[in-house]
């Protein structure tokens, strides 16, 4: 870690997720850029694509044997180039986010530790978790607190930063999924749940 001289003192805490890509506990949160109109005409295109590819090749079966004529050919290189338009738009968007959370100078920047592994297991989640490139969103984290000085601790996957209370500390064990506000029944206090869940990262101590 390089020593920088003028960071803030402040602690951020970082809540990942589908809705939103992070949520920080400065108040600031940034979008699910999947979520976009431009993202979403762009994969409804690549779909057509895909269809019509698929199409061209049952057109152009041979016995058991497909030919690729000129059309495929184009069809197939307008499709990657397709993909590749995606993956910039999703890795520019991460770049910003990244950027600008570092930019605000934190001493310290405390990430939940996300089971990916698991939730790609999940087939309701799996495509939705791809596209989010969590990996992506710490590697470059990483290397941008590195080059600033920050801090940057992963917490424990078994902490519960989003079934804790933020004012009192209470755990809310029956806290489902489905749930996006936090309502403590113990003091009664209320909050959306990822805001909730990036305070207790900011708050966590390893």
């Amino acid at each position: 870690m390089q020593p920088t001289q003028n960071l803030t003192g402040e602690i951020l805490g970082i809540d990942l997720g589908i809705k939103d890509l992070a949520i920080v506990s400065n108040g600031k949160v940034y979008k699910n850029i999947n979520k976009t109109g431009k993202v979403r005409k762009i994969e409804k295109r690549l779909r057509r694509l895909q269809r019509k590819v698929s199409r061209k090749y049952e057109m152009n079966k041979e016995g058991t044997r497909f030919v690729k004529t000129c059309n495929i050919y184009k069809l197939e290189k307008e499709i990657r180039h397709t993909h590749r338009k995606l993956g910039n738009i999703r890795q520019n968007h991460i770049h910003q986010t990244t950027t600008e959370i570092v930019k605000t100078k934190p001493s310290k920047i405390v990430v939940e530790t996300l089971n990916v592994k698991g939730m790609m297991k999940n087939k309701h989640l799996a495509k939705s978790v791809a596209q989010q490139k969590f990996y992506e969103f710490k590697r470059q984290l990483q290397y941008k607190c590195e080059d600033y000085g920050i801090e940057l601790v992963e917490a424990d996957k078994f902490y519960p930063s989003s079934k804790l209370c933020h004012e009192c500390g209470y755990k809310k064990v029956d806290l489902k999924l489905s749930d996006r506000t936090y309502h403590c029944e113990e003091c009664g206090y209320t909050a959306d749940r990822d805001y909730n869940a990036s305070l207790n990262l900011a708050s966590y101590i390893a």
